[in-house]
């Protein structure tokens, strides 16, 4: 099983199979226009600036799961997302990534990734404090811990890495050895 193998739903409700990106790099991001790494936009939309033409995709599912920080309809969501970021890359339907209603692509990237913790920064300490008051057991499962999660997809469509919301210093690199 791969990537290719999932469909997702658009922000007009169809279908869309993931196999249309086969042969992309892909990173695969669930969002939230209400968050504190809600600025993370601007990142995001400057690495799909200079690696697109590489060959290279943003696939951004906004996720109310977390804090309730992703309010709003799909296209209201992304109003916001392009007047205020101008985000250019691919921005589907509003989705859960963890629980019973997760959808089955994060299901498969939450199955075959591991949590590899916040780091050390403040912003890292405090989001730990938040996500552990809710899974006591964070540490050691797979599940999104939060707003702004990453998954890196190769070529072939395996997932090449996961990216936790306070770790932007170490994913430009990891999209450039994809490429």
């Amino acid at each position: 099983m791969n990537v290719y193998d999932f469909q997702v739903k658009a922000r007009d409700g169809s279908t869309v199979s993931l196999e249309g990106y086969r042969g992309k790099v892909l990173l695969i991001v669930n969002t939230a226009t209400g968050c504190g790494f809600t600025p993370q936009y601007d990142e995001l939309q400057a690495l799909y600036t200079a690696y697109a033409e590489q060959g290279f995709e943003i696939l951004d599912f906004p996720c109310n799961q977390f804090g309730e920080q992703a309010p709003g309809s799909d296209e209201e969501i992304h109003s916001f997302c392009t007047g205020r970021f101008g985000i250019t890359f691919p921005q589907f339907a509003k989705v859960e990534v963890n629980g019973e209603n997760a959808i089955p692509l994060y299901k498969w990237l939450t199955e075959n990734t591991e949590f590899g913790g916040f780091g050390k920064s403040p912003m890292a300490l405090v989001l730990s404090g938040v996500v552990k008051k809710t899974d006591q057991d964070y540490k050691n499962n797979g599940k999104v811990k939060w707003n702004f999660t990453k998954f890196l997809i190769d070529r072939n469509g395996e997932i090449v890495g996961r990216f936790e919301p306070t770790d932007m210093k170490s994913l430009k690199a990891a999209i450039e050895a994809c490429l």
